[in-house]
């Protein structure tokens, strides 16, 4: 069943809400022409009308006489509150049609907010930078979300209207160019969606009665009805919603966010059910289109195959990775980085993908996690940074404002040479000093109030000391806003470079291009971690001194060709102890926090 206002021009557009509880169900058109036209009821509590309108036209759904914004409005020209615009999806010339999207295992994917991308915050003002991305070695950017959020900034999981593209930064138009650029830039577009939560204002679905349930919390409130009486239309609500973004904006992937908190007890757990219609989707437009779960459970069932009884999800998030080098470049061992900080840990994300594994966390106080040796390494995204683990500190602190140079080179060669999808969050590549910081822009004061005070006291036990930036404050947006001009400066440029030539590597190195866990090798010695990769004939050798003193090692049999070395003057390093080609069994000095990579010849 298609939701919302679904224009076919000379067939008039037809409106469809699922209201179930609804006594009488109208169509309030408010521009250009004010006209109420009654809804007729169909099967399972849906409600339709076909009218001759043109698009742009404004309007509201009458039910039990009053006004509300379309639930599945496709645009909210005049914000989460005011009437919903018809939409002509026919109107854009799409430019991409031999594109067929990229497999999920040549995925480098670069995080950006819209907002503070660019200086004018918009889909359009994104278009010029692809090609900076695609130089770098990006191949599928990720959107965080776009659904209409209340005001004109916010990260987006505040979105309250999850089929109408945020008014903002250029509506449905705009993010049609913008996935049409990528596209022709050979770029993919992963789309950050949100269906475990609505944001606090805006949201009508809550007097619906149907759409949320008490059954079950969340860190937002009542969980969202997928298992409970009623729910059908609710779960349909949301499949739609995922095939609304493949189909209408041609959209590759969808990032899910936290489905740690999807609530959905009965046979056919929600997940799955999206993920075989997107499965369906995919081969009945022959082209590849992915689901990327984020997920706390370190929980192996989101991603395996439904006959091994998962969900079919094709890739998650995890967070294992990225606690693990963070905590050992950082020295934090606050909150959830108290299970993490030895080299150990890191090499057990490398080799197994989970550290917590069915293990006891400390910090959970209880067993966590399963077994993810057997899955491939193309179905884990890592990162050094990301939206969450920048944005949720109190003052949005960058790696690069906790650490030094060398160890943003080490960081980056840590991630990008992995066996995993790599995800680079906007501006790391340079190291980009502003912060990401928390930002909205409710109207509601006693809403604003909340947010503040829940900012301060959601992560006390990090920083409890240090004053939050205020979230509702226009400056705490500006502040965010990446600085494009530093790419080209000092240390800037020679970071920007260095990803550059790392993502070289990965691409074209064979040993380092294929994906594997089980051609790999971890090991530690002293504060050294080696990892060695191979693919047929191709081996590479990486270490890693995560030490502040020079370490002397041995030099392993064969004869090996240096390809990187973090510490040779042209990195801005050290100085550079090692030879260009080993043959002879000789120590090596490792230059401290410092990446080597030797290629075997």
């Amino acid at each position: 069943m298609h939701l919302g206002a679904h224009y076919q021009r000379e067939n008039g557009c037809t409106f469809t809400v699922w209201a179930p509880r609804a006594q009488t169900v109208a169509l309030h058109i408010v521009a250009p022409v004010v006209q109420v036209l009654p809804s007729t009821p169909q099967p399972m509590g849906y409600w339709q009308v076909t009218a001759m309108v043109t698009p742009d036209t404004l309007y509201f759904f009458q039910i039990d006489g009053i006004d509300r914004p379309d639930p599945a409005a496709q645009f909210q020209p005049e914000g989460v509150h005011g009437p919903s615009a018809v939409v002509d999806h026919t109107a854009h010339c799409w430019q991409d049609g031999a594109w067929a999207g990229i497999p999920l295992e040549q995925m480098v994917l670069y995080e950006l907010h819209v907002g503070t991308f660019t200086p004018e915050g918009t889909f359009e003002a994104v278009i010029p930078r692809l090609a900076h991305l695609k130089d770098l070695g990006i191949t599928a950017i990720e959107i965080m979300p776009v659904a209409q959020f209340p005001g004109e900034r916010n990260w987006g999981y505040d979105g309250a209207h999850p089929y109408a593209v945020q008014h903002s930064y250029g509506g449905p138009e705009g993010l049609k160019r913008l996935v049409d650029a990528c596209h022709q830039q050979g770029l993919a577009v992963v789309l950050d969606v949100v269906y475990n939560h609505l944001g606090p204002e805006g949201n009508y679905l809550w007097g619906l009665g149907t759409y949320f349930t008490d059954r079950y919390h969340t860190p937002w409130g009542s969980a969202v009805n997928y298992d409970q009486a009623l729910s059908d239309g609710v779960r349909n609500y949301f499949v739609e919603n995922a095939l609304y973004w493949l189909e209408m904006f041609h959209i590759d992937g969808l990032r899910l966010d936290a489905v740690h908190t999807i609530f959905d007890f009965g046979a056919c757990h929600i997940l799955e059910q999206l993920a075989a219609r997107v499965d369906r989707f995919s081969r009945e437009h022959n082209r590849y289109c992915w689901l990327i779960a984020e997920s706390d459970l370190n929980d192996v069932r989101v991603i395996q195959p439904k006959v091994q009884g998962g969900y079919g999800i094709h890739a998650q998030w995890s967070d294992d990775f990225h606690h693990a080098l963070h905590s050992l470049l950082t020295g934090e061992q606050d909150g959830y980085y108290t299970d993490f900080g030895s080299l150990e840990a890191l090499a057990k994300a490398y080799c197994d993908t989970f550290v917590y594994d069915w293990r006891y966390s400390a910090f959970r106080q209880r067993y966590h996690g399963s077994d993810a040796r057997a899955l491939p390494a193309a179905q884990f995204v890592v990162c050094i940074q990301n939206h969450d683990q920048v944005g949720n500190r109190r003052l949005g602190e960058r790696l690069s404002a906790l650490v030094s140079f060398e160890a943003l080179k080490l960081a980056a060669a840590a991630m990008i040479l992995s066996p995993y999808l790599p995800l680079l969050f906007m501006g790391e590549e340079y190291a980009e000093p502003a912060p990401f910081l928390y930002f909205v822009s409710h109207s509601d004061p006693g809403l604003v109030e909340a947010v503040r005070q829940g900012r301060r006291d959601e992560f006390a036990a990090f920083y409890a000391t240090q004053a939050a930036p205020d979230p509702q404050a226009a400056e705490t947006f500006a502040a965010s806003k990446l600085q494009w001009e530093l790419r080209e400066q000092g240390q800037h440029r020679i970071l920007l470079d260095f990803y550059r030539q790392l993502l070289r590597l990965r691409r074209e190195t064979p040993a380092l291009a294929h994906l594997s866990k089980q051609q790999l090798e971890v090991w530690v010695t002293d504060r050294v971690l080696h990892l060695r990769r191979w693919q047929g004939d191709s081996q590479v050798w990486c270490l890693f001194n995560f030490d502040q003193q020079p370490i002397s090692l041995p030099t392993p049999a064969g004869c090996w060709q240096r390809r990187l070395d973090s510490s040779d003057p042209s990195w801005k390093g050290t100085g550079s102890r090692l030879p260009l080609t080993l043959t002879a069994l000789e120590p090596l000095t490792v230059a401290p926090l410092s990446v080597a990579v030797y290629v075997h010849t």
